[in-house]
Parts: structure tokens; C-alpha cells; sequence
């Protein structure tokens, strides 16, 4: 988005400016300085960074620009204006390869391998996703974020489905089904701990973290307001006693969803960095269980999270379509090693 706005800091003719970041202070939000504010939401930044462009008058608190002591207070909106559009909105064709599962004249369906990014963003300006669309396909929709043919996304070291929209109708109405939650989604993943009941939902409201400006969490108590509706429908699998295989379906598509709820119920993902489960969080002290396990996490070196399955309502014809894909060789091949392991260790 591009602005015309005069700060004191500015010289007296207005400049065009532009929005990089935009957030709106939470109800429950105590008063904190800008520059920790901002921190809790922009990821990769540093607190030096910050303020710089509060000092070079790039910060507007409703409106204002504002020095990097300011207070943020719940209601108030907090903007990021440069003088050069966002490098995410600068986006170059490459020739990356994409795996279609599906292709028509309204939509593709891809395939996402894990570790590439499904969109540029703070860090990650190339190697993308869409920087890949962008080079195969012309001339694709953009969602409200300004960002070709994305209808939804999966985290960068998930593997698995998405659906890329080709004309605005398809934009549209696909939208909509995500929206409405009328669309079919169906994960996979291998989790630490033995899952107790066969099958369970979890709701719980999803926000960033306070502390930890990297994770999400569930919010609750007299704080579950500030966060977002979020429910996962989960079924074991597989047990392999230390760890545990499950099916995850989500009725809402909140950031990390999957992650932040299981971990939430006791059961952290195998193998997430982000959320703990890099460490062994089940089992025995005994040093060839570290080396086993140490051995599972070079074999899968990613969180073990895979969306296996996608439906919806084709835009134009109205009928449901549902695709399904194997998991990629790295979680077979661990899913694989526990399962030897329980076996053996059963006997």
C-alpha cells in the first residue's frame, strides 16, 4: 500500500511512503514501548532496526510518528512506513520446479516440499513458492495480501497440499470456502508422547506469544479473548509408544494451529525446533535411546507435519473435488524407525 503522510522528522513536502507492517494493539494489551511492541510481531527483526526507523520517523502510532519510548496501548494502530515498497511486494519469476498434482482452467493444485517458503516475507525474498507460480503461470489473481494465486498456506518445513487460484472467480469463491470453513483439510503427524484417548477436539483460542515473539499459544482465562477461535479434530494412527502417529483435520486455519494445539494437550510435534520437540521429550536416560532418537531427527530433520489431504468445491462446476498424497520419504523412513523400535521393544 502506498501512503502520503508528513512526519516532523520529514522534509515539508509530503513524500510517498509505504505500509510495511500494520497491527492493531489488542484489547487486553498492557502499555509497552513501540520498539518491544513491534518486536513481538515482526519476525527477524532487531531491536536496533526498529529504532532506527522510529528515530528516522518511519513509525506512526494512530497516525503520529512516534520515538521508540512511545507506549503502544491496547486499540492502537501501529504502522511501518518506508519510502520503498516491501521487498515481498518486489517479486521475481524463477525457474523452481513445482509438483501439480491438479491443473484446470480456474486452479492448480501443488504438491509443497518442505523447507521452501510459500511466500516472501522478512528474510526470504527468493527460492519461494509464488516466486516460482509467478514464473510458470501469467497473470494470477491476488488475495487480499496482495500475493498471486495464494489462496492459503502451510508453514515452510511442512510438506504437503495447497490449492493456487488461476482467475479472480476462483480467488473468490475458494476464499470464501476457507473463510466459511466448508473446505477439507487432513494432516499427518507424528507426535512425542502416547496420545490417550483414540480420538479427541481441541478448541482453544490461538494468539501470538508474549514472551517468545516467535511461537503462538493458546490463550486462556480471562486472556482467551485475545486470541483467535481455533478447533482441531485429531485421531491416533499408529502408537509407538514413546511417540504417536495422528490424523489432525482443522475446522479453522490459524498460524501453526497444528503445532500449538497438540503441543497444548502434552504432545509436542516430533522434531519441531520451534516448539521444544527437537529434544526428547519421552523415553528412557539410557544413551543408545539419546543415539536412536538423535538418529530419528537425521532422518527427519523438519517437524513431523505433513497435509495429506485437501477438498473443496470446484469454483465453476460447483462439484466437491478431494486430493490426497504420501507422505515424503523422510517421514516414511522415521515413521519407519519407530515402528522397528516399538516392535523390538514390546518384546
Amino acid at each position: 500500500m502506498k501512503i502520503k503522510m508528513m512526519s516532523d522528522t520529514q522534509d515539508q513536502n509530503n513524500d510517498d511512503l509505504f505500509e510495511h507492517y500494520h497491527f492493531v494493539a489488542s484489547k487486553g494489551q498492557d502499555p509497552l514501548r513501540v520498539d518491544k511492541f513491534l518486536m513481538n510481531f515482526i519476525e527477524n527483526a532487531s531491536r536496533n532496526k526498529i529504532q532506527k526507523a522510529a528515530k528516522s520517523g518511519n513509525i506512526f502510532v494512530n497516525s503520529e510518528t512516534v520515538k521508540p519510548n512511545h507506549r503502544v496501548k491496547a486499540g492502537d494502530e501501529v504502522k511501518v512506513l518506508m519510502e520503498y515498497p516491501p521487498y515481498e511486494n518486489l517479486l521475481e519469476p524463477e525457474n523452481i520446479p513445482i509438483d501439480v498434482v491438479y491443473e484446470d482452467d480456474q486452479l492448480l493444485v501443488v504438491n509443497k516440499s518442505a523447507g521452501m517458503v510459500v511466500h516472501p516475507g522478512h528474510g526470504n525474498y527468493s527460492g519461494t513458492l509464488i516466486n516460482a507460480l509467478i514464473y510458470h503461470f501469467e497473470h494470477l489473481p491476488k488475495n487480499s495480501s496482495n500475493r498471486p494465486g495464494l489462496v492459503h498456506r502451510i508453514d515452510k518445513d511442512t510438506s504437503g497440499l495447497l490449492v493456487v487460484a488461476k482467475t479472480e472467480e476462483a480467488m473468490t469463491d475458494l476464499s470464501k470456502q476457507f473463510f466459511h470453513k466448508t473446505s477439507q483439510r487432513e494432516y499427518v503427524a507424528l507426535v512425542w508422547g502416547d496420545v490417550e484417548e483414540d480420538e479427541g477436539t481441541i478448541e482453544g483460542n490461538i494468539g501470538r506469544h508474549p514472551k517468545n515473539r516467535l511461537q503462538n499459544m493458546v490463550y486462556e482465562g480471562d486472556k482467551a479473548e485475545d486470541g483467535k477461535p481455533a478447533v482441531t479434530h485429531y485421531k491416533v494412527l499408529e502408537r509407538f509408544g514413546y511417540v504417536t502417529l495422528v490424523s489432525c483435520t482443522l475446522e479453522t486455519g490459524r498460524t501453526h494451529q497444528i503445532r500449538v494445539h497438540m503441543k497444548h494437550i502434552g504432545h509436542t510435534l516430533f522434531n519441531d525446533a520451534r516448539y521444544g520437540g527437537d529434544k526428547i521429550l519421552k523415553g528412557t536416560s539410557f544413551t543408545k535411546y539419546k543415539q536412536y532418537v538423535d538418529n530419528c531427527f537425521k532422518v527427519l530433520p523438519r517437524q513431523a507435519l505433513h497435509a495429506k489431504t485437501l477438498g473443496f468445491s470446484h469454483p465453476k462446476t460447483k462439484e466437491f473435488i478431494c486430493f490426497s498424497n504420501d507422505m515424503p520419504e523422510d517421514m516414511k523412513n522415521c515413521i519407519k524407525k519407530w515402528r522397528n523400535y516399538a516392535k523390538h521393544a514390546m518384546k
